[in-house]
């Protein structure tokens, strides 16, 4: 995997715990990918990450007056592992399209085939929280119609 790097490698190239590059990539500060058990990290998110100066309008740094982040656990119910994956992957096309105003954000999502159920983390700008929430009140809207 050319082009991708490992926590341990960027951890040892800025001189910052890997501990501290896995925090940066939970509070959406770093992006990066889930490959098997590891995180990958590219060039460019790399070189976007180290470049930030930390001024992106967030909660983060200088705090305006009024910011406010939350974070939520939300258990979905599915219909089954392709209603998982299709929940999942809405939920993530949301994130990925926010606007920057809504500032840093992270949402990490996992299927419970045993309970047959979503579980969603998420963490972010209330404006941010409240789309989510609503993207999730109406895909499950969507399942009880069906």
């Amino acid at each position: 995997m050319k082009g991708y790097y490992t926590v341990q490698q960027i951890s040892d190239m800025l001189d910052i715990h890997p501990k501290t590059i896995q925090r940066y990539i939970r509070e959406g500060k770093l992006r990066a990918s889930k490959v098997g058990k590891g995180w990958r990290i590219t060039g460019h998110d790399l070189s976007t990450f180290v470049e930030s100066n930390g001024d992106d309008g967030s909660c983060s740094g200088n705090r305006p007056v009024h910011c406010i982040s939350a974070s939520s656990v939300i258990d979905i119910t599915a219909g089954g592992k392709e209603d998982a994956i299709r929940i999942m992957n809405t939920l993530t096309a949301a994130l990925n399209s926010k606007p920057p105003e809504y500032g840093q954000s992270s949402m990490q999502s996992q299927y419970i085939e045993g309970e047959n159920m979503v579980r969603v983390t998420l963490w972010g700008d209330i404006r941010f929280m409240a789309v989510m929430m609503d993207t999730i009140a109406s895909l499950t809207e969507h399942n009880e119609k069906e």
